[in-house]
């Protein structure tokens, strides 16, 4: 197909076929044969040729077709010897006759692909009827709406008006798109219209307005859902809506709300259709956005404890550049906190005119007043959330500044001081929600014994390079590498309650004797040291304290650490260099936006619960996190800016997408789109990606778009966002600059999909490896502990373990080898297998007569006498969720103990869990081994449980789409009846998993 041919109709696509090209025909034996494809003139067949066969044998009748499949969704193109060949893109097939033939066919390119499968799609519609060749009689109901616009334009209403007010009316139809792009494009038409000059006449206005602004990869996704030429009615609405989108409770009143708010033309919103320009206008409106719009405001419980939240946290939060030579500005305050920021820091030094100063650089310009910096934080704390801010307090001014700093914090913050003492009876910080509006001090506070005015703490590292550098560190270390000692006032001590800072000797000492209120800060090394050398000791340290990570001192460019290295671990307060861009503060960025923005993120309860296991570098799936598989399709981008300084270049962009998960070690990965060449401005990617995400909770999902350059590829846009923030289906995504502010109609459009790992999502493993493997069934099992009366009761569980493993997978492995016949993808839901079967029956003359009984709660699909082998095979499949389905929706009782006696048994024996250790007289390692395995069972257990439920709650939902699939498509017989089935009983077998055409191994 010519670079320069746009698909922008399904006339073109018609056009396309009525023209021919050469395809590869693909054989049943693997073997390809190019032949020449065309669409007779009657558009009643298409023919092949050169073949074996007579001529009237060689081609296909239109009414014969059943389905036409986008990838490699048969057989045939997923069989060895042939998947990597070419890629999914490129690939369709034509499934066709009584029989359900297929007739496989790869082209040169996904556009060639696109435009023979709308056609097909578009001429399958019609059913019985002959159509009219598109593009004839009636004008369609966007050429009247283009033309309408053409007229209102058309002040002197002589038929024709300005090439400039034309590319302004196009412009501002299509906002983002360059003027002149707009120019060029009437210039190509004025000449091969042989029409030049400077007006420009209606015809050639639509012409123009349907090549520049028709995007042929959403209309080929109308037609897809269109029933009726190229515009969706209210009903082709709601099954897009349903289907792809994944909206629940889609109305036919809201469908027409969106119809009312997007469609241009008016007679389009009279009677309720959508067509391509209003279709383009939602699939970009705020309403399609892929950030899920429940997560823009607060939605998580605010009631837990302090310590059980990421907290947004800000270091030198006044620095502009770096912290060597950077300026200073009080501005920086405003950003960060404008930003949901709910922790700063300051430090706090002598300032030559009696009043502390906060310094961020060696600079002596650099220092700003601390009543300044305080009356400002008065004045912006709560601007962005409501939820408490808490001032890091680094003393570095002597004790009558000190004073001076405490009398400002109570005069100007008054009442939003939190300075009650800390509850003795309590176990934990209180929740963010008690401590709404209020301004917590951390800093050292001095000792119940002393009674002076002052007296010596000891002093934390935090600060002292700076010291170093300002020639302002006049006390030397102590002799034998101890704490160095400061002096503190007691006013500034009495303003520490809730998170007096205290050093931190090692996690023994911090189990038996912190005090929830005290929180200790780390260096970024030192935290990183624990983070590899005990991942799950950290974890369990901030469960109950509060722990500050703060950069490297030797950071002097100001650069920023990687945030998630310490939340894997649960640290809650990782200071950022809010003034420093780039990739880590696109993480920061994106991570705090789910919550509404609001500076606190809960922390996944797998990092919260009292007694449970966690250990950051998992290589695996996590006991009773039941890990996802992420679909992602990269289609397009739209009105890419230029790379920032590649003037060299031109206006040549080649652009790629890299999609890079961050997280979990088991999580991080990368993908990358291939270069779209010579793109322009709106490259065509059309490439899907996967991950497996382990621990979805703490998985951040960055699209970063970069110009291919031989010299070194340059950043032109990015987007972060937290993976449980993600919208299923069809979306566009905003693209950001490097400093993270939008870049105006600058998007990608994607496909988002996410399923359960073990549904069918892994690839499919090719060669002789692959069929005659058989892949194990892994069970999870619990780890003894040393002790044995908690090593008996765990042992009651390993059977049921068992079966839960058996009954949960049994469910997610029973829809892969019918969406497999259904031509659809692991990433498809039950609802479209039902709709595509409909299809299948409602294209044919002679349809086989196949039902659901919706009377029984699990429906049966039923065929009424002889139907097809692929069709056959098709009910058979169907056979296999419905029984795992009546055996995991009533949990077997057998189940029970699962999640109750080895459980309490097991909380009984943490209660008592000090005198048993002492009792059994473990130290050290065994000790600590022994805790890591006890929580270990627990959190398996209890893991175990909750994925059972999960099990439960997926199997439901499957019926109910089954249930609103067979009324809404005509195959449904009986009437409606409830989805919740009433309880059964069934011996767990385990169900084959398909995995590139082996069976799997049972226990």
């Amino acid at each position: 197909m010519p670079n320069d041919r746009k698909i922008n109709s399904t006339a073109a696509c018609i056009s396309l076929m009525l023209e021919g090209c050469e395809l590869k025909k693909v054989r049943s034996n693997s073997r390809m044969y190019s032949r020449f494809f065309v669409l007779d003139a009657d558009m009643r067949s298409v023919r092949w040729e050169p073949s074996k066969k007579d001529s009237e044998k060689a081609k296909i009748e239109i009414k014969s077709v059943k389905e036409v499949r986008v990838g490699k969704k048969t057989p045939v193109l997923r069989s060895n010897g042939l998947s990597d060949q070419f890629p999914d893109e490129c690939a369709f097939s034509i499934i066709y006759g009584d029989n359900y033939e297929s007739l496989d066919l790869v082209a040169s390119s996904a556009d060639v692909v696109s435009a023979w499968v709308m056609g097909l799609r578009y001429l399958v519609s019609y059913g019985k009827h002959s159509p009219e060749a598109p593009g004839t009689g009636h004008p369609s109901l966007r050429t009247s709406w283009i033309s309408s616009v053409f007229d209102l334009a058309d002040l002197e209403k002589s038929g024709r008006i300005p090439v400039s007010r034309a590319v302004q009316l196009i412009k501002a139809l299509n906002p983002g798109m360059k003027t002149s792009t707009i120019e060029l494009k009437f210039k190509e038409l004025q000449k091969a219209n042989e029409r030049p000059g400077m007006e420009v006449a209606c015809d050639l206005f639509v012409e123009a307005y349907c090549e520049l602004c028709t995007r042929p990869e959403i209309f080929f996704l109308l037609v897809q859902f269109s029933s009726n030429k190229e515009y969706l009615g209210v009903k082709d609405l709601l099954m897009f809506l349903e289907v792809e989108q994944g909206m629940e409770g889609v109305t036919e009143e809201k469908c027409l709300e969106i119809v009312s708010k997007y469609e241009p033309s008016k007679e389009g919103r009279e009677k309720g259709y959508l067509a391509i320009d209003g279709f383009t206008r939602y699939l970009l409106s705020a309403d399609c956005s892929i950030f899920d719009p429940q997560h823009r405001k607060v939605c998580q419980d605010m009631a837990q404890p302090l310590s059980h939240y990421y907290i947004s946290s800000a270091h030198s939060a006044c620095l502009l550049e770096d912290n060597f030579w950077g300026r200073s500005d009080i501005s920086g305050y405003i950003s960060a906190l404008g930003l949901g920021c709910r922790s700063i820091e300051l430090v706090l030094w002598d300032g030559p005119e009696g009043e502390p100063v906060v310094y961020t650089s060696p600079s002596a310009a650099s220092c700003v007043p601390f009543r300044a910096v305080v009356g400002l934080i008065d004045q912006h704390a709560f601007t962005a959330s409501a939820y408490p801010l808490i001032l890091c307090l680094v003393v570095r001014c002597s004790a009558p500044q000190q004073r001076l700093a405490a009398q400002c914090l109570r005069k100007t913050l008054g009442e939003k001081l939190y300075l009650e003492p800390p509850n003795p009876v309590a176990s934990y910080l209180p929740s963010p929600e008690e401590l709404k509006g209020r301004i917590l001090i951390k800093g050292k506070k001095l000792p119940p014994t002393c009674e002076d005015s002052e007296g010596e703490v000891s002093d934390e590292e935090e600060g002292w390079e700076l010291a170093r550098r300002l020639g302002q560190e006049d006390r030397e270390a102590p002799e034998g590498g101890g704490l160095r000692r400061v002096r503190l006032s007691r006013e500034l001590s009495e303003l520490v309650s809730l998170c007096q800072a205290v050093p931190f000797q090692d996690f023994e000492s911090s189990r038996r004797g912190q005090r929830y209120w005290e929180m200790c800060s780390f260096s970024e090394v030192e935290a990183g040291r624990f983070a590899n050398e005990c991942p799950a000791e950290l974890v369990s340290y901030n469960k109950r304290f509060l722990s500050r990570i703060y950069p490297s001192p030797m950071r002097i460019d100001a650069s920023n650490m990687n945030p998630q290295d310490f939340w894997k671990c649960g640290c809650q307060m990782v200071a950022m260099n809010y003034q420093t861009p780039g990739l880590m503060m696109d993480l920061n960025a994106g991570w705090f936006r789910q919550n509404g923005a609001c500076g606190y993120v809960l922390r996944p309860a797998i990092m919260r619960e009292e007694v449970s296991y966690f250990s950051a570098n998992a290589k695996d799936s996590l006991p009773g996190v039941p890990a996802q598989l992420l679909h992602l399709k990269v289609i397009s981008g739209q009105n890419l800016p230029k790379p920032k300084g590649s003037g060299a270049k031109g206006e040549v962009v080649e652009p790629y997408v890299c999609a890079e998960i961050h997280g979990i070690p088991a999580d991080c990965a990368e993908h990358r789109t291939k270069t779209a060449l010579q793109s322009g401005d709106n490259p065509i990617f059309d490439e899907s990606l996967e991950f497996q995400i382990n621990l979805p909770e703490l998985a951040v999902l960055r699209f970063v778009v970069l110009d291919d350059d031989y010299i070194g590829d340059e950043f032109i846009a990015q987007y972060t966002i937290p993976f449980e923030c993600l919208q299923p289906g069809y979306r566009h995504v905003p693209l950001q600059s490097l400093a993270g502010e939008p870049l105006p109609h600058a998007t990608l459009f994607v496909h988002v999909a996410i399923t359960d790992r073990r549904g069918g999502g892994k690839g499919h493993r090719r060669g002789l490896a692959g069929r005659r493997g058989r892949r194990v069934r892994e069970y999870t099992s619990t780890k003894a502990t040393g002790i044995k009366a908690i090593d008996e009761v765990f042992r009651t569980a390993t059977q049921p373990l068992r079966e839960a493993t058996d009954l949960r997978e049994n469910v997610q492995n029973a829809l892969v080898s019918f969406k497999e016949l259904c031509g659809l993808t692991p990433a498809a839901n039950m609802k479209q297998c039902i709709l595509t079967v409909s299809t299948w029956l409602l294209h044919s003359d002679s349809a086989p007569s196949v039902t659901l009984n919706l009377a029984e709660q699990y429906p049966p699909m039923e065929a009424q006498g002889p139907i097809p082998d692929l069709l056959r095979k098709v009910l058979t499949a169907y056979e296999t969720p419905c029984w795992s389905w009546m055996v995991a929706v009533p949990v077997p009782t057998s189940l029970h103990p699962l999640s109750t006696s080895p459980v309490n048994a097991g909380m009984d024996f943490h209660k008592e869990l000090h005198r048993i250790e002492t009792k059994e007289g473990l130290r050290g390692r065994k000790l600590q081994k022994a805790l890591e395995s006890f929580a270990w069972n627990i959190t398996v257990l209890k893991g175990q449980a909750d994925l059972l439920k999960h099990a439960k709650a997926e199997a439901l939902d499957n019926l109910w789409q089954i249930h609103n699939a067979g009324q809404s498509c005509g195959i449904g017989r009986n009437g409606p009846a409830s989805p919740e089935p009433s309880r059964l009983q069934a011996p767990l077998e385990p169900i084959p998993e398909t995995d590139g055409g082996g069976d799997t191994a049972s226990c």
